[in-house]
C-alpha cells in the first residue's frame, strides 16, 4: 500500500460511533450548506424498503432534524415499493417522471443520476433499499465527516457482509465481485484507492457540488466510477470511510455477479481510455455477454447485453440549471 494511502486510512477511517448524532445536529445547525437529502434508489423492494424509510425517519427526521427530505426513486418496481416507501413516510417519485424528454436506461445508476432533479440537498446520501436489520447509523455515520468538515467531498460506509444461503452464514463471505473485479483492478491502475474497504457499496454521501460534475454509469459501474473520478476532481484527501458495522441484503447469483463485473470492467476501461493509459480499439468493445445454464438437453447459451451507457455531469444539463436558477 503506498505510504500516502496508509496516511489517509489514519486521517479518514472512523466508525459510526465516533459521530452521534446529537452532537452531528449541532454540527448541521453551525453549518453552512448543510442541507441534507437521502435517497433510496428501489426495484421491487416491497419487503425491506418501509423499514429503511422508517428508521431514517423516525431516528433522522422525527426525533432529530438531521435529514432534510428523503426521497425514494422507484426504477419500475413491480411488486409494492412505491406504496410500503409512502405509508412509512419516504416522497416517491418513478424514474421515468424525471427529465421524461429523455428516455430512461436501465440501471442503478441511471437513478441515481435523475435523483438530483428532484433533491435539494447539499449533501445528498445513497443508501440501497434492499438492506435489512437496517440502522439509522448508516445514515448518520456517513454524514458525520459531512458535517463536521467542509474539506470533505465524498464518504463511504464500510462494513462486515456475511453471505447468507439458506441456513448457512459465511462472515466474511460476501463482496464477492469487489475482491475478484473491483479490488484487483484498483489496487493496479489507482492504488491510491487501496483503503477503500468496499468501494463498491451503495451506502455513501457526498456533496451535490461533486455529484453534479460527475458522469455516471447507468448501471452497476456507477460506484467504481464515482471513486476514480472523485479521486481526478477533489483528491484522496477529500474523501473518508466510516465503519458501521454489518451489512445484510439479498444477494444475487452467480451468473448476476458476472454481468455485474463485466459492467464495472466497462466504467474502468473508459476511464483508462479518458486518461490515455489505453488506446481505444478500432472495433470497440462486444458487449454481448454470453452465459451458460443446464437443462435437459445439456448446455444452453444466454446472451445479455450488458452495454454499459454513461449520462454526462448533471450541471450541463438545461433542466438542471433551470432548476438551480429557480431555486436561487
Amino acid at each position: 500500500m503506498l505510504p500516502e494511502v496508509s496516511r489517509w486510512l489514519d486521517r479518514r477511517s472512523s466508525t459510526a460511533a465516533d459521530w452521534p448524532v446529537p452532537m452531528l445536529w449541532e454540527a448541521k445547525r453551525a453549518a453552512p450548506a448543510s442541507r441534507v437529502s437521502v435517497v433510496l434508489p428501489a426495484l421491487d423492494e416491497e419487503r425491506t424498503v418501509g423499514a429503511i424509510v422508517h428508521a431514517i425517519r423516525s431516528e433522522l427526521m422525527d426525533r432529530y432534524p438531521l435529514v432534510d427530505e428523503l426521497v425514494v426513486v422507484d426504477s419500475g418496481s413491480t411488486d409494492r415499493t412505491a406504496e410500503a416507501a409512502a405509508r412509512a413516510g419516504a416522497r416517491v417519485v418513478h424514474r421515468d417522471d424525471i427529465l421524461p424528454r429523455v428516455p430512461a436506461l436501465r440501471g442503478k445508476g441511471e437513478v441515481l443520476w435523475r435523483s438530483l432533479l428532484v433533491t435539494s440537498g447539499d449533501i445528498v446520501c445513497f443508501i440501497d433499499a434492499d438492506l435489512r436489520d437496517f440502522s439509522a447509523a448508516f445514515v448518520s455515520g456517513i454524514l458525520g465527516p459531512m458535517l463536521t468538515d467542509p474539506s470533505v467531498q465524498l464518504v463511504k460506509a464500510m462494513y462486515d457482509r456475511p453471505l447468507e444461503i439458506g441456513d448457512t452464514v459465511v462472515p466474511a463471505g460476501g463482496g464477492r465481485v469487489t475482491e475478484l473485479v473491483a479490488r484487483p483492478l484498483l489496487n493496479m491502475y489507482w492504488p491510491e484507492l487501496a483503503g477503500f474497504v468496499q468501494p463498491l457499496g451503495g451506502e455513501y454521501a457526498a456533496r451535490r457540488s461533486l455529484l453534479e460534475r460527475l458522469p455516471f454509469p447507468c448501471g452497476y459501474g456507477v460506484e467504481t466510477a464515482m471513486l476514480i473520478d472523485a479521486l481526478h476532481l477533489v483528491g484522496l484527501d477529500a474523501m473518508a470511510q466510516v465503519d458501521v458495522g454489518v451489512r445484510r441484503h439479498n444477494h444475487q447469483d452467480d451468473a448476476g455477479l458476472g454481468r455485474m463485473a463485466g459492467e464495472i470492467w466497462q466504467a474502468v476501461l473508459e476511464r483508462l481510455h479518458r486518461d490515455g493509459r489505453i488506446p481505444k480499439s478500432a472495433g470497440g468493445l462486444n458487449t454481448v455477454f454470453a452465459q451458460f445454464e443446464r437443462d435437459a438437453a445439456g448446455f444452453q447459451v444466454r446472451s445479455h447485453d450488458v452495454a454499459a451507457h454513461e449520462r454526462p455531469p448533471m450541471i450541463g444539463i438545461p433542466e438542471y440549471r433551470t432548476r438551480d436558477a429557480l431555486a436561487g
